[in-house]
């Protein structure tokens, strides 16, 4: 059974899972990101960093904040983060357009490096992420959202081998939600509209 909390219905009339405000950038990230198979090296950097970004925030406060990211973090190459210097870092820092948290900014680019030397050793890093999950989406279809687990075996093993690798801010609960926006693993819940498809 699907408790009624666990569904939203937008102003379209469509069912989403609970999570998703009415808010129209919300519902558009829902309907066309969110559990969609994600498989570009560049975009994944980006989402993994503002998965770390996000971390003690909610989704959409990052989700609106994105654009301006974009904007400041040059297209989020990491070949251009890498070289970030402090008077940067303090641009960064002194931006209301982004979350100024200085341990996040400066794990940006301490998560470029890491990106770029794992992409060297490994060939493509949504190969090595993907990995954790034998290289096919995990579609779970939970009845609840309490049914949603904040972190699993894969996302252990995946923040484990991030952290090795240099990453920060790549704890497990960061990790699932990376692997869910990804696409890696599919969690909307039963009766949502993107579950149906």
């Amino acid at each position: 059974m699907v408790w009624k909390h666990d569904r939203v219905s937008g102003a379209d009339g469509k069912a989403r899972c609970g999570w998703v405000t009415n808010d129209p950038l919300y519902e558009r990230y829902h309907d066309k990101e969110w559990g969609r198979p994600l498989r570009d090296d560049r975009a994944l950097f980006e989402l993994l960093t503002l998965e770390g970004c996000q971390a003690g925030l909610s989704w959409i406060t990052v989700l609106r904040k994105r654009e301006h990211y974009r904007e400041v973090y040059d297209g989020f190459s990491p070949e251009k983060i890498v070289r970030y210097r402090p008077a940067k870092l303090a641009k960064l820092l002194a931006d209301p357009g982004i979350i100024r948290h200085r341990g996040k900014i400066e794990a940006s680019v301490t998560n470029a490096r890491a990106f770029l030397d794992l992409v060297d050793r490994e060939g493509s890093f949504s190969t090595f992420v993907w990995g954790f999950v034998d290289g096919k989406p995990r579609r779970n279809r939970p009845q609840s959202l309490k049914d949603v687990p904040a972190k699993t075996a894969e996302s252990d093993a995946l923040s484990k081998a991030l952290q090795k690798a240099g990453f920060k801010f790549v704890g497990s609960t960061i990790c699932y939600a990376f692997m869910q926006a990804s696409g890696m693993v599919d969690d909307h819940v039963a009766g949502c509209h993107c579950a149906r498809e």
